[in-house]
């Protein structure tokens, strides 16, 4: 079984980092700063292994918020279909399913603007029973009350996300249905529960590299910074706002990562969604700008993931492995 994960309590930083130093990171020429992020990575991962997670969406669709990137919210009309939280057995039947395709994280994730106190019970229990197959665990859930993150972490959950999504700044241009306070405010219950912090965000949603580089900063001036860092590109569907907005260039993604794994060392970064739309030599740069973790199934909640074979497939031309057990 996996050992219960204990977090830092939550405590002002001790590393601010400013956006003009990561700026400065994001302007170096392309090979050095790939040069300097795989050398940082040697220092503290095997650059062989990759940490594989796969995300069910255990309550789909009808969600009260405005994110302008999501096809769950019930503002747009994307054809989601509205399905109400899963039963326990079916989503340890998919846990088993991950397990035996290698996956050591199992992630569930309900579109809720937060958990209803009578839903975290059922969660709960979720959690209990994919924590006794040996798997870590992780939850995204929205926006937490208090006493939630408690309740969670005596169940066993390992790990909460909760993505700052955007850099402050920026924020309001992408929701308006919260503040980027009240996503901090979930980070530090989740903190000061013990529980691992998974929180990342989305580019290319019309950001600025200077609002790239200030989400990152939002982010590595954490004490500690998340444990777990997902970097999304943005998968445009149709019906939501920022759909049809201008292609971030592949490159920047890559750097992106670079300074991610740069201000964050010992941090997993992961390649989340989007991948999808990624051809294998751009995933490859990734991992050598130092993604160390992805996905891994064949749905990331409501948009499509690459399937496990071609995944094993990628992995294998690459000369990488799986990480065989749990990262906490």
């Amino acid at each position: 079984m996996v050992k219960a994960a204990v977090a830092q309590p939550i405590e002002m930083s001790q590393r601010e980092w400013r956006v003009a130093e990561l700026e400065a990171l994001f302007e170096l020429p392309f090979n050095e700063l790939l040069f300097r992020a795989q050398s940082v990575h040697r220092q503290h991962f095997d650059p062989t292994e990759v940490q594989l997670s796969t995300l069910i969406s255990i309550k789909t669709g009808g969600c009260s918020e405005d994110c302008g990137y999501c096809p769950q919210s019930a503002h747009y009309d994307t054809g989601v279909e509205k399905q109400g939280l899963l039963p326990v057995e079916q989503v340890v039947a998919a846990a088993k399913a991950a397990k035996a395709n290698g996956a050591t994280r199992f992630c569930m994730g309900a579109a809720w603007r937060g958990p209803k106190q009578k839903d975290i019970e059922p969660v709960a229990q979720m959690i209990r029973e994919v924590r006794a197959l040996g798997l870590e665990t992780c939850a995204t859930l929205g926006m937490l009350q208090e006493g939630q993150a408690e309740e969670l972490r005596q169940a066993g959950l390992d790990y909460y996300n909760h993505n700052i999504d955007t850099a402050p700044e920026f924020y309001g241009n992408i929701i308006s249905t919260r503040e980027f306070e009240d996503r901090l405010e979930t980070l530090r219950k989740v903190r000061n529960a013990g529980i691992h912090v998974c929180s990342g965000g989305i580019i290319g949603m019309g950001e600025s590299r200077t609002q790239r580089a200030g989400m990152l900063a939002a982010l590595a001036s954490m004490t500690p910074p998340p444990e777990s860092v997902p970097i999304n590109q943005l998968v445009q569907v149709e019906g939501t706002p920022l759909h049809g907005t201008e292609q971030l260039d592949p490159l920047e993604f890559v750097r992106t990562i670079a300074v991610a794994r740069i201000t964050m060392p010992t941090s997993y970064v992961r390649l989340s969604a989007g991948r999808q739309q990624m051809a294998e030599h751009l995933q490859a740069m990734c991992f050598f700008a130092g993604a160390n973790s992805i996905f891994y199934g064949d749905k990331l909640l409501t948009t499509g993931n690459p399937e496990v074979e071609r995944d094993q497939a990628l992995l294998q031309k690459l000369g990488m492995h799986p990480s065989m057990q749990a990262s906490h």
